[in-house]
């Protein structure tokens, strides 16, 4: 007596326990027949382990409706009213239909349309996902990723409108949460605050639906960068340690330094510089125990170079400019080419670094960096905001010196791309 390997691997893809598909089935019975279906959990688990290799007709006609497959390609030798010819005959299938429930209600066809969302179109609308993640890593946020975005989104939201087990609309709610945060991010990158505001609050809601762990706590951290963006530092904070304390932070040191990262650089920003640093440290030392292990695309980004990175930012709002060179430099040895957008952000950070420590020259020449690494890209308005503080800052500084003209002139060129 064999398993039914092929009704275990649909009921997978379902994300379907034997209960579950229990009740699907019941469920799919009393739309056909109008009448409760009396299929059990053991039931379910006589087709998985063999003993049911010929259920009776109704067992028959619930499965077909529940997985939108012919009963014969789940495994099952169906009765013999029941055999489905090469070509679907409706008045065939009405006939065997009325047979086997004694209602005409069954006139619906069964597999015309496949019903069900299942995990491979999770991972279909993930793969999609994470192409907007990539581009986002090259080139920042743009209105074409912020559409592209709510139109992941709003797909992944029709298929909530599908038959789908609890594990299956749970991953899709956490997708229509991440597609949604990805959407606010690049409102955040352009600074369109606004927008990006009215984005998380949907995220958020999303992400509760969803009940996992790191989707909530990016929400929170996108929630502490749009409140330190707006420069609301009480509430950056408050969202931050909301993602420290987060289940996944408690679970995963990855996630728990990530949030304390996030701590440090609102502590900077409300210029307790002192807590911020202890904050940062807190951050390091957190790291260090990161196990490698499978994590979603979207997290990519923080490691140790993103790290070195924001402590960077902690060390200057810190007013210590010469370890926020460093820890820029450290960063900037780390970030992947890929990661153009952070490579830029990193470099401007540098050059504001170097600029505060009177070398304004050399500061120059890192600051123009920053267009050389996207490559005539349009900057996105986060970076446009910190060069447009350096440049502010170099004119204070050393307006008359031929580097700063010479500056002013790249700056008026770059700045005009669209």
């Amino acid at each position: 007596m064999a398993a039914n390997a092929i009704l275990k691997s649909r009921m997978d893809e379902l994300g379907l326990t034997q209960e579950e598909l229990a009740g699907r089935m019941n469920t799919a019975l009393a739309e056909i027949t109008g009448r409760p279906g009396d299929v059990s959990a053991r039931t379910v688990r006589n087709l998985l382990n063999g003993t049911s290799r010929r259920p009776i007709g109704r067992t028959c006609v619930a499965l077909e409706r529940v997985f939108g497959w012919p009963v014969e390609d789940l495994a099952f030798s169906a009765p013999r009213t029941m055999h489905h010819p090469q070509e679907e005959d409706p008045v065939r299938r009405r006939t065997f239909i009325t047979s086997a429930t004694g209602t005409a209600a069954a006139a619906v066809p069964l597999i015309a349309q496949r019903r069900t969302v299942g995990m491979s179109d999770v991972e279909r609308a993930a793969a999609g996902m994470n192409a907007l993640v990539e581009a986002d890593d090259r080139q920042g946020g743009h209105s074409e990723l912020e559409r592209a975005a709510a139109t992941g989104r709003d797909g992944v939201l029709e298929l909530q409108q599908r038959n789908a087990s609890e594990r299956v609309r749970r991953s899709l709610y956490s997708l229509a949460a991440e597609y949604t945060t990805i959407a606010a991010w690049s409102c955040i990158d352009v600074r369109n605050l606004d927008q990006a505001q009215k984005y998380l609050n949907e995220s958020a809601t999303y992400a509760g639906l969803s009940q996992d762990g790191p989707t909530e706590m990016r929400v929170w951290i996108n929630l502490s960068m749009l409140a330190y963006q707006r420069h609301n530092r009480p509430e950056a904070l408050a969202a931050a340690q909301d993602a420290q304390a987060s289940c996944a932070a408690r679970r995963d040191p990855f996630f728990d330094s990530l949030g304390r990262v996030r701590v440090a650089l609102a502590y900077a920003a409300l210029g307790d510089g002192r807590t911020g640093l202890r904050s940062l440290g807190s951050a390091q030392s957190t790291y260090t125990k990161v196990e490698e292990r499978e994590r979603p695309r979207r997290t990519a980004f923080y490691g140790q170079a993103e790290l070195d990175h924001l402590g960077a930012i902690v060390q200057f709002n810190s007013g210590r400019p010469a370890h926020a060179e460093a820890m820029a430099h450290r960063a900037l040895a780390k970030i992947p080419g890929s990661f153009r957008r952070n490579r830029a952000l990193a470099t401007a950070q540098l050059a504001l670094a170097q600029l505060h420590q009177s070398d304004a020259e050399q500061a120059t020449a890192t600051a123009a960096d920053v267009f050389t690494i996207m490559d005539g890209d349009p900057l996105p308005g986060r970076m446009r905001t910190l060069i447009g503080d350096f440049h502010r800052s170099l004119f204070v500084r050393a307006s008359s010196a031929s580097y700063a003209r010479d500056w002013a002139d790249r700056m008026r060129t770059e700045w005009s791309r669209t």
